[in-house]
């Protein structure tokens, strides 16, 4: 029953005092970035029984698998039509889990298996996991400053907030920013492409798409090459999923530059939607069957697949990539193509054989120059070439999660001194045999 009473019009005035004081947070564990491999390090660190705070400048978490409507686990199962699957930990959990509730489509080889997936659902699953893990979260936060002492050693970061200043001091760091800000800001040695942008991009998520009538990935990528100047796009090969059933398309047909200077960064967003209403203009005026009644649900975050990295310890190459080298430290495996995009009109995609199988090694997770820190994600480090093969969610997850184990070792010591054949035991199922299938 409603209570019957005047409402209040109690106000009272408040100014910022001259000098606020920033909220200090301590905890054992500081990962710099809420994507796919910075929750994994979160939610691993956590379930050794280490405080971990993560932080990320968007307001949500998940990152580019949430935010920037990817939509498909890619680089998560071995090849071939059958692929099993490759990394375990979280991703189990995350399988199992939205597969339950019918959020996973399958698209199964070859040349790989890849598996779709309802990003509502996928941040849902994220959020719940990191609020039981009784992680602290820290959104809408940009770095401001990185205190480091010594030989290398982040002793604190400072984040600027629209509520006030944080600082966050803790044992050890995870880089999973995706573009090594958290190395950047401490001043440690970073990598660029050098011969141009390296090209990420706008996806759109299509309802009310008339499953039945859907070109194949061939012919929607040949046309779009021959009829990309009639439309003013700008990239001439892509492709549009759809969520079998849903009568949902993820659409991917786009190159934005992704540049990190800040208002070219900002200008791309709008750039990059511009884009994306000529590719779904294209669609609609070129397959009215399968796109006339289509209409976007919502368009995702600008997608970044390379922009800067850290300098390793040791620096993954593609020949290592391409001849599947068996690293003494290996903590991730994928068996993913290469898939660089470095130029607008298209991309290099070098698909693997069956029996192909390649190894990310820890040394290039340890920037060169840092005790306490270790990278997870695109911002590893490897020629431009390399990284195009490991930069996505699976081998990003069991990244996250050997970050995890590697400061949980390393305490309050270096990492770059850690027992690495513990490390490698730790993490042996993301690199050895074979995981489930899935009929």
């Amino acid at each position: 029953m409603a209570v019957q009473a005047e409402p209040s019009t109690a106000t009272r005035t408040v100014r910022r005092p001259p000098a606020a004081a920033p909220t200090l947070v301590e905890a054992d564990l500081c990962v710099v970035g809420a994507g796919i491999a910075g929750v994994a390090a979160a939610l691993t660190a956590a379930r050794l029984g280490r405080r971990v705070v993560l932080a990320d400048s968007l307001p949500t978490l998940g990152g580019q698998a949430v935010n920037s409507v990817i939509g498909l686990f890619a680089g998560l199962f071995s090849n071939g039509f059958d692929g099993y699957q490759l990394t375990r930990g979280i991703a189990d959990d995350i399988l199992r889990d939205l597969d339950a509730q019918g959020a996973l489509h399958w698209r199964r080889g070859p040349p790989h298996k890849v598996v779709l997936y309802d990003e509502i659902a996928l941040a849902r699953w994220i959020e719940e996991a990191v609020r039981n893990a009784g992680i602290t979260v820290l959104l809408g936060a940009v770095m401001r400053e990185v205190d480091v002492e010594g030989q290398g050693r982040i002793r604190e970061i400072r984040f600027a907030h629209r509520c006030g200043d944080v600082r966050v001091r803790a044992q050890g760091f995870v880089d999973a920013s995706g573009d090594a800000a958290l190395c950047w800001q401490a001043g440690f040695a970073c990598r660029e492409f050098g011969d141009g942008p390296i090209y990420g991009t706008q996806m759109v998520v299509l309802e009310h798409v008339n499953e039945a009538a859907l070109p194949t990935r061939e012919e929607l990528a040949a046309h779009q090459h021959a009829m990309a100047p009639r439309y003013g796009m700008l990239r001439r090969d892509g492709f549009a999923f759809p969520f079998v059933g849903r009568g949902i398309a993820l659409v991917n047909m786009t190159h934005i530059e992704t540049p990190l200077e800040p208002l070219a960064f900002s200008a791309t967003s709008l750039e990059g939607r511009h884009h994306a209403d000529k590719a779904v203009a294209f669609l609609k005026g070129e397959y009215p069957d399968a796109f006339g009644r289509a209409r976007i649900r919502t368009y995702g975050q600008p997608g970044i697949r390379q922009t800067r990295w850290i300098v390793g310890r040791q620096q993954l190459t593609v020949q290592q990539v391409r001849d599947g080298t068996r690293f003494d430290d290996a903590i991730a495996r994928t068996a993913w193509p290469i898939e660089l995009h470095s130029h607008a009109e298209g991309y290099i995609w070098q698909p693997f054989p069956p029996e192909h199988m390649h190894y990310v090694p820890f040394g290039a997770l340890v920037p060169a120059e840092a005790e306490n820190v270790v990278a997870a994600g695109r911002c590893i480090d490897g020629d431009a070439a390399a990284l195009s093969s490991v930069r996505v969610m699976g081998p990003g997850m069991a990244m996250g999660i050997a970050a995890a184990h590697a400061l949980d070792l390393a305490g309050a010591g270096s990492v770059q001194q850690i027992d690495t054949a513990a490390l490698v035991a730790r993490v042996r199922d993301n690199v050895e045999g074979e995981g489930p299938r899935y009929a």
